[in-house]
């Protein structure tokens, strides 16, 4: 599951569906936290009701409300043990501050409901840093001509130095820190105008890295369409949700696009 919720930036925005001929506005004014997390809740817990005991929930948030929904809604209703990772969405766009150091990342606080989950390390490789611009070790060259980082470790009880090493041609697993996503640029290709939007390549991550090909993937919060989209051309299977009228139409033309033969069934809960 991945969720990208409102913010609580005390923020309006305006949604304008090309479909529909409309320019839709939706707020993220809750006045205040305690509105805010009633409402957040039981979205929650009902995520996890329905969620199977090998899945996990990623929840997108940012520096507004992050640290009250992980005390009062993840850990209460996950668990603090079946927390995984926190991982901090790093970008470089938007204003800059003359007061403040930027607030220039997200939050991604990623779940588990049991003991067991999928993790495709290997799906989401990225470069691996040499010389100047690695973060420790030194760099060698095998017989065969490859390189690698030379990586010492801690000592073994016979005092010797362990050491690691780590094949440049095959890139590393991602820490907990992303800067090599940046937000949708205005000149964009897959840009909606949906001024929540987030990047395919995030998405893309996320699925990669928690689910394998036909697994279920569910956005209660679909907005654009961006993870189901995705979820569609990774081979998943999906289901998005959303209160808004204009953003499922959004949604539709989205992956209609994608694949001329998706049938939408529309469900409508009062």
């Amino acid at each position: 599951m991945y969720i990208d919720p409102p913010f609580f930036s005390n923020r309006n925005y305006q949604a304008q569906c090309t479909e529909t001929g409309t320019v839709r506005s939706f707020s993220d004014n809750w006045g205040g936290m305690q509105s805010y997390i009633e409402w957040l809740k039981p979205r929650v817990e009902q995520l996890y009701r329905v969620l199977k005991p090998n899945g996990t929930l990623f929840l997108h948030c940012d520096w507004h409300a992050d640290a009250y929904i992980r005390v009062l809604i993840l850990d209460p209703i996950f668990g603090s043990a079946n927390f995984i990772n926190h991982i901090a969405w790093c970008y470089s766009t938007g204003g800059k501050s003359k007061t403040t150091f930027g607030k220039k990342h997200d939050t991604l606080f990623w779940y588990a409901k049991g003991n067991t989950w999928t993790f495709n390390a290997d799906k989401v490789k990225i470069e691996m840093r040499s010389g100047n611009k690695s973060f420790g070790g030194r760099l060698c060259t095998d017989d065969e001509g490859r390189q690698y980082r030379l990586v010492y470790g801690s000592k073994n009880k016979q005092g010797e130095t362990r050491y690691y090493k780590y094949y440049l041609d095959e890139g590393k697993t991602p820490e907990d820190w992303w800067t090599d996503i940046n937000s949708l640029q205005a000149s964009s290709t897959e840009r909606l105008q949906y001024p929540t939007q987030k990047p395919e390549s995030l998405l893309e991550r996320i699925i990669l890295a928690a689910t394998n090909p036909n697994d279920v993937v569910l956005d209660p919060c679909v907005g654009s369409g961006t993870s189901v989209a995705v979820a569609n051309s990774l081979g998943r299977q999906w289901i998005g949700i959303d209160q808004s009228v204009d953003a499922i139409a959004v949604t539709e033309k989205r992956l209609q696009q994608q694949d001329e033969n998706i049938v939408f069934e529309r469900i409508n809960w009062l």
